[in-house]
């Protein structure tokens, strides 16, 4: 039944569409590729004639195209360890397969030629893009190295004003429009006319890599739209190719629209119809009530057939919605452990194996039959946040995936044993490197910039990547896991908070967490969003670079780390009241940037703080101009770490001690 009305819904798209969709086509003149513009990135290193990786190189080029997504995207890799490379190719979205293929070959050959023996290039055609490297490409938002050029002609100072405002909001709809497209293709071409009474039409174009994200697509055209602002403005064309994206405009039209149209074409309104044959009669008198007649059952059949269809879609969404939550539930039920082999694991939760404690329980390490290193979390049997505390983070962090997040092995629930299994992170927490006097000097410069930059990609995965939008709420250095190689894990997602894709924010009369990391909106009032898990990062990487806890006394007196690091910033003090003093090698600029970026997430205006999206976007790309920050908001810190758990308004004052800095959990049903 299903499947006949979908066939009876194809029909009837086929026979309405002409109709209703009237498409403006316009025609462009196909060029073959020219000179490309290159960069050879010798900061990435260089092989051997005749190496491992030149032949590694030559053979992936050689193999592109039978890697597409049929977008005109390509992505594949070749070579283990340190002899991979990685190769990326963007056919621009208006050109045809076989213009593609034509480009990206010319460029495969062109770009090592240009850049012999150098291990990362970059190539811009007019129709397509290649790169390859020996660094993972796929996911990055990168804007630079950065193409840009612009036409010698100018548009005339009287014009200058309407031209630049037309060519702007041009540009900010395609990019747009390019950013948010659902498919895997993120192309938009447009135009538009400048001034009433001008005859100059502009054509538009904007593209982004499909892997990239809308919000990561955004962060890119928005760099290269200052670019072109900077470089080009009264120009009568422009570009800015950059490896994420690329736009461009021109006072003639440059793109081909007919490769975008996967639809019938409409018929033109100015058809006449095929005249009646020759022995054709109409019967006089019946002529109107059979037009009626004929018009009336078409809508009846449309509406008819527009109502079984979306019945059927909604039974089959539900049927599936149906079938994916009990999927779920059997997935539940396979992580379960038996609470006697994690007593073995534990050698019975003995104190050697004990890792630490937490507000609610004791970590313990222990080792499967399978010799398997896991870490058991002991939820308290007298906690009365316990039962909430475990339903949260099971189904919480079940549905996690990321390189940068614990990752929860299973569960065991027997009696009022609740346990939580994780996989063992070898190097223990953050606080545990960075506030102490003797390990903190295993963390370099280049360790603490790559751990800064894993928690930030960590929280865009929570913030927007994940199933469903995930609000940390406890963020702070010893949440914050390492691993054998340093890679950062964010743990404890027992008091974090789920909302539905489209809600950014929340409200609650039960404040909780750790003084230091707690945004002041949240703190007094009790509002929190991810700009909350912004400031608690915005803490937590001031406490990476200067290695001082946010709640202790730094130079001067100042009575927490915020108020010293903006004392210093604003006076222009030395560098050295700001860095680590352990960190003596490191790029000064680079480490300053980070700080900076750091007073940014902790500005008392919500509005004013950048998304986690945009901080990353910020620490991995130099070119990007920083906004200043404006002073943090000033907190009183305890003496003795403390946490506050907050009922109802009344009880503003109702604050627990707690020697280990543990978190609470809020007790509100989700």
């Amino acid at each position: 039944m299903l499947s006949s009305t979908f066939r009876l819904l194809i029909l009837w798209t086929q026979l309405a569409l002409p109709i209703i969709i009237n498409i403006n086509i316009t025609h462009a003149r196909i060029q073959p590729p020219g000179i490309p513009a290159t960069f050879c990135v010798s900061s990435k290193g260089n092989y051997t004639t005749n190496s491992t990786y030149q032949q590694n190189l030559n053979d992936l080029l050689s193999s592109l195209l039978s890697h597409s997504n049929g977008y005109g995207f390509y992505n594949s890799s070749r070579g283990q360890n340190s002899d991979t490379v990685y190769a990326i190719g963007v056919c621009r979205g208006d050109a045809k397969s076989d213009v593609c293929g034509k480009c990206l070959s010319d460029a495969a050959y062109v770009l090592t030629e240009a850049c012999p023996n150098q291990k990362e290039a970059i190539g811009f055609y007019r129709r397509c893009m290649l790169r390859y490297s020996n660094r993972t490409i796929f996911g990055l938002v990168e804007v630079n190295p950065a193409f840009s050029t612009r036409k010698i002609e100018n548009v005339s100072s009287t014009n200058l004003d309407a031209f630049n405002r037309e060519v702007s909001a041009l540009l900010n709809g395609l990019t747009s429009e390019a950013a948010g497209r659902g498919d895997l293709l993120k192309f938009a071409v447009g135009n538009a006319s400048v001034g009433a009474n001008s005859n100059v039409t502009i054509y538009g174009l904007a593209q982004c890599t499909p892997e990239l994200s809308e919000i990561e697509c955004t962060n890119c055209f928005n760099a290269s739209l200052g670019a072109i602002r900077t470089c080009c403005s009264g120009s009568m064309g422009a570009r800015v190719a950059t490896p994420s994206c690329t736009i461009r405009y021109e006072s003639h039209s440059f793109f081909d629209s007919t490769t975008q149209i996967p639809w019938p074409l409409a018929t033109p309104a100015s058809a006449s119809p095929p005249p009646p044959p020759a022995n054709h009669t109409v019967p006089r008198g019946k002529k109107s009530n059979t037009s009626e007649t004929v018009i009336i059952t078409v809508v009846v059949l449309v509406v008819s057939l527009f109502l079984i269809i979306s019945i059927c879609i909604y039974l089959r969404v539900k049927k599936r919605r149906e079938k994916l939550e009990g999927d779920e539930i059997r997935s539940a039920e396979a992580l379960q452990f038996d609470f006697n082999s994690i007593r073995i694991a534990t050698n019975n939760f003995c104190e050697g194996n004990k890792l630490g404690r937490g507000g609610f329980g004791a970590v313990y390490r222990g080792r499967l039959l399978n010799e398997e290193d896991i870490a058991v979390k002991r939820l308290s049997r007298d906690s009365a946040q316990g039962d909430m505390e475990f339903r949260n983070e099971v189904a919480l962090v079940a549905k996690l995936q990321h390189r940068n997040l614990v990752r929860l092995l299973g569960f065991c629930l027997e009696g009022n044993e609740r346990l939580l299994v994780y996989e063992f992170v070898h190097n223990a927490s953050l606080d545990q490197f960075i506030f102490d006097p003797i390990k903190r000097a295993q963390l370099d410069w280049d360790r603490r910039y790559k751990i800064i930059v894993g928690i930030g990609r960590g929280l865009v995965y929570l913030h927007e990547d994940s199933r469903l939008r995930v609000i940390h709420r406890d963020l702070k250095a010893s949440n914050i896991l390492l691993d054998a190689e340093m890679n950062p894990k964010i743990a404890d997602f027992g008091m974090a908070r789920l909302f539905v894709l489209d809600q950014t924010e929340g409200e609650t009369n039960r404040i909780v967490g750790t003084y230091g990391y707690m945004a002041p909106e949240y703190a007094m009032h009790g509002q929190f969003s991810v700009k909350s898990d912004v400031y608690s990062f915005g803490v937590l990487l001031l406490e990476i670079v200067s290695g001082h806890k946010n709640s202790a006394l730094c130079h001067g007196g100042d009575v927490n780390l915020l108020n010293c690091v903006w004392k210093s910033w604003k006076e222009g003090e030395k560098t050295s009241n700001l860095i680590d003093p352990t960190l003596k090698t490191g790029l000064t600029t680079e480490i300053m940037r980070c700080i900076h970026i750091g007073l940014l997430c902790v500005q008392p205006n919500i509005s004013e703080r950048p998304t986690m999206a945009s901080v990353v976007l910020m620490l991995t790309s130099n070119s990007l101009t920083l906004p200043v920050p404006s002073q943090p908001f000033s907190v009183i810190q305890p003496e003795t770490p403390t946490r506050v758990i907050r009922s109802n308004p009344s009880q503003n004052n109702s604050v627990q001690k707690s020697v280990n800095e543990a978190s609470l959990t809020e007790l509100f049903p989700r």
